[in-house]
């Protein structure tokens, strides 16, 4: 489960606005926000949702947590090259002046 939704509770407001904002996007698309210096990448082992919410309440503690561990960070020039070649299925969500982006391994279920 994500930090963001335990067993038994509901997602906040904030936190389902956010899921109903995050979207697909290729690499393509994120290029111009990679210049301009506003992409960050989140690990795959977190919830791109909850890492959003943590940003859009300044939730320093988590975030600070993040990037220490290297699980959330500006996203490098290796990195743009690596999905330059691959075009990997990327997942994205914004939090102005932000857009976080995390790679997806594959497509998520539809139930």
């Amino acid at each position: 489960m994500s930090d963001a939704i335990s067993a038994g509770s509901e997602p906040s407001v904030l936190y389902a606005k956010l899921l109903g904002e995050t979207a697909t996007i290729t690499w393509q698309e994120l290029q111009r926000f990679f210049a301009g210096g506003n992409v960050l990448r989140v690990a795959g082992e977190l919830d791109l949702v909850a890492v959003a919410e943590a940003l859009a309440e300044d939730d320093g503690a988590k975030v600070q947590l993040w990037l220490t561990a290297g699980s959330l960070r500006k996203m490098e020039v290796a990195d743009a090259e690596g999905y330059q070649a691959r075009d990997p299925q990327l997942w994205a969500v914004v939090v102005a002046p932000w857009v976080l982006v995390q790679e997806r391994a594959e497509a998520p279920s539809l139930h």
